[in-house]
């Protein structure tokens, strides 16, 4: 694969969670801190959004998509609010649970719930869809690492067209209840995550990563190990596919990857291994073949000295604290945790 979808892939797991939520009149909600990664699509209307970082609040207009990659507290609400007010806030599950009022109503799909709040000033009506990633605990890529706590990506604008187009089919599937839309707007969600940190490696403040993605040497070694991580790569066949020497490739991959080429080939085979580990029960031989080890003793060295754990006492620790997660009450909202596709249940004004 390539580095974009490797860097996904080594922490995605699962489907993602997800809720159509409708907010009317006077509405704010809190959203904790969470393990994964959360979004948001506003489909229709505008809101507010301030992090607990403490910045100014985001101002969200129809068609922007957020991802908050690290799972960082936040609040949606009708009106601008500091990070004080907006910890004032009740929590979206508890808003969902309540009984409409008049002031101002959420509502939610997936297990229809809905509930006033009554915290803000009246502003625009809004529709979103709000949920999150599931992601893994184990080794992350550094461009995952690299994303900031929030990233904002307007679209209204004219700028990211594939992110426009993957937030215009999502409205429409989630408009109605139509066939295959239990598989379809997940697909279209996964295909958001990708949009989104694609778009994210193209803009200047990208940092590193996205310097090196724009490097054409950089970007061919890069291509080279992740298309294929269990080919005997050494230093010389790595330059050479990328078409310079060994000092030059050396310098410029070290410059914006933070490692030079071989020991980054290193830490991701590692890193892949690691997760064949989680997520399988191949033996280690077969694991070891599929990240360039000639024997299961080779890998299980180099592992070690990655780790400081060897790889069956690695699989069976994972194993054991995924079972001890397994429906944890983590989501990108609180509401998310029994969303499904299907119909939208709105409360009264």
């Amino acid at each position: 694969m390539d580095v974009v979808s490797d860097a996904i892939a080594a922490v995605r797991v699962g489907r993602p969670s997800f809720d159509r939520v409708r907010a009317r009149g006077r509405w704010g909600a809190w959203i904790p801190g969470y393990a994964g990664a959360g979004f948001h699509v506003v489909l229709a209307g505008s809101c507010w959004l301030v992090t607990e970082s403490g910045r100014r609040a985001v101002r969200l207009e129809a068609g922007d998509a957020v991802l908050l990659p690290h799972g960082t507290g936040h609040a949606l609400s009708a009106e601008e609010l500091t990070y004080p007010q907006a910890r004032q806030l009740p929590q979206l599950n508890t808003l969902l649970e309540r009984p409409p009022q008049a002031n101002g109503t959420v509502g939610a799909n997936g297990t229809d719930r809905t509930g006033g709040t009554g915290t803000t000033g009246g502003a625009e009506d809004a529709e979103l869809l709000c949920g999150k990633y599931r992601l893994e605990r184990g080794p992350a890529h550094p461009l995952m690492r690299e994303l900031p706590a929030l990233l904002h990506l307007p679209t209204h604008d004219g700028e990211h067209p594939e992110l426009r187009s993957a937030v215009e089919l999502l409205g429409a599937e989630l408009a109605t209840a139509r066939p295959g839309a239990q598989l379809a707007a997940p697909a279209l969600i996964d295909l958001l995550l990708v949009y989104l940190v694609r778009a994210w490696t193209t803009r200047p403040e990208a940092g590193g990563w996205g310097a090196a993605l724009a490097d054409p040497v950089v970007a061919a070694a890069l291509a080279a190990v992740h298309t294929n991580p269990a080919h005997p790569w050494n230093a010389e066949t790595l330059a050479a596919r990328a078409g310079v020497s060994r000092a030059t490739l050396n310098r410029r991959f070290t410059a914006l990857t933070g490692r030079p080429p071989m020991a980054y080939l290193t830490w991701w085979r590692m890193t892949r291994a690691a997760a064949l580990l989680r997520r399988g029960t191949d033996p280690l031989e077969t694991v070891a073949r599929q990240v360039g080890y000639s024997s299961g003793y080779a890998l299980s060295h180099a592992f070690t000295r990655q780790f400081g754990t060897t790889p069956g006492r690695y699989r069976t620790a994972t194993a054991t604290a995924t079972n001890e997660t397994v429906g944890a009450n983590t989501p990108a909202h609180a509401a998310a945790k029994a969303a499904q596709p299907g119909h939208v249940h709105e409360g009264n004004e």
